[in-house]
């Protein structure tokens, strides 16, 4: 399990790619453990999780991630979401696309330079740590991804938990300027928060925001 390294690009191009693919196992972390599990993905078509970390999963104030750990890892649930989880609907419509992406500053780093990932056709998630950035450098890192092309290629964006007094979704919607047609989703479980769900990078999901729970799995992510 991965925790802290805001600097784990440093250690790219020191994986064995090939070694990881052939002897998988579950890798899950959350924040700073953004690049190393999204960079595995794409560079070997494994599945990796976004979640809380075995380590400190009995410090959390909730259940809520111990039992994503077990319904996830032990039980093989495909549900995204447990029953008192709310969703919200920023935007209207319907995709379905791979889920990729995590802590914002992180994701906002790959999608440029040698070591970058796929975007098209993906399903965004994304979260921040408010403490560590405020509505502009949030701005900015949101600039940094439309300017590099990555909200041309995806099919949605689910936000997550950001607690600074300009919600994420208001910061994202300034910086689409109504440009983009992909519908955008809200939870708050997922990132800097008790409530941490255990989101598989690679997995392909559907957002339909007519529904309750406005995400899904559409296949398994646990063999």
């Amino acid at each position: 399990m991965l925790l802290g390294g805001a600097n784990s690009n440093s250690t790219f191009e020191y994986l064995d790619y090939e070694l990881i693919k052939q002897n998988p196992k579950i890798i899950c972390g959350f924040s700073d453990s953004t690049s190393i599990l999204n960079i595995i993905s794409e560079k070997t078509g494994l599945v990796t999780f976004n979640g809380p970390t075995f380590k400190s999963l009995t410090s959390w104030e909730t259940e809520y991630s111990y039992k994503q750990i077990i319904n996830r890892f032990e039980l093989g649930k495909t549900n995204l979401a447990e029953s008192d989880d709310k969703f919200y609907c920023i935007k209207e419509g319907i995709a379905e696309g791979k889920l990729i992406g995590g802590n914002l500053f992180l994701t906002s780093n790959l999608c440029s330079g040698t070591y970058n990932i796929d975007f098209t056709d993906k399903i965004l998630f994304i979260e921040e740590l408010a403490y560590e950035a405020d509505a502009e450098m949030v701005s900015n890192y949101l600039y940094k991804m439309r300017q590099n092309g990555v909200f041309d290629k995806i099919k949605g964006i689910w936000v997550g938990n950001y607690e600074g007094e300009i919600p994420l979704e208001r910061i994202l919607l300034d910086t689409l300027d109504g440009e983009y047609n992909f519908p955008i989703i809200k939870s708050n479980n997922f990132g800097h928060t008790d409530r941490k769900m255990v989101i598989p990078i690679g997995t392909k999901a559907k957002i339909d925001t007519k529904k309750e729970i406005k995400i899904e799995l559409l296949e398994n992510c646990v063999k």
